[in-house]
């Protein structure tokens, strides 16, 4: 197990890596902020959903979800449209300019990282890559412990 002065540091690291995140937010154009990119890169990875479920997804409140949604349909990036299974619920889905503003999205990512980290041998970024996979892996899903944690807390705290 690390030293107690190794996890002190490490939270200063964590904590620091905000100015990475956003001179990686800077990359973005300026209609697509980094939440409008992260529902538009959950709705690709796990298809079409109801806003219900990308809520869980993103860990947020309805109608923080809600708001991002119609940032992006007015943008035209997803649809909404009526559930076959319950007419009331609308299911989230990518158009064609939102998969397109993706690929453009990753080009950007990638161009940026790139860039940024040319100094760097590739046994460096993949040992990076494996380090911050193990690192969210033993953080495990958030949003269940979000919700355990919410659902335990007795009313005074």
């Amino acid at each position: 197990m690390a030293a107690q002065t190794q996890y002190e540091e490490l939270a200063r690291q964590l904590s620091a890596i905000g100015a990475v995140k956003r001179e990686m937010g800077r990359i973005l154009p300026q209609d697509c902020p980094p939440a409008s990119a992260g529902v538009l890169t959950l709705l690709d990875r796990h298809g079409e959903m109801r806003m219900s479920y990308l809520a869980e997804l993103l860990a947020i409140d309805m109608s923080v979800t809600s708001r991002h949604v119609a940032h992006i349909a007015e943008r035209g990036w997803i649809e909404r449209k009526p559930d076959p299974a319950d007419k009331r619920s609308r299911l989230l889905r990518l158009t064609p300019s939102g998969k397109e503003l993706l690929t453009e999205l990753s080009e950007r990512y990638t161009q940026t990282l790139a860039r940024y980290l040319d100094d760097w041998t590739d046994s460096d970024v993949g040992n990076l890559i494996e380090l911050l996979a193990r690192l969210r892996t033993s953080f495990g899903d958030c949003r269940t412990r979000a919700h355990h944690d919410s659902t335990t807390r007795t009313p005074a705290g």
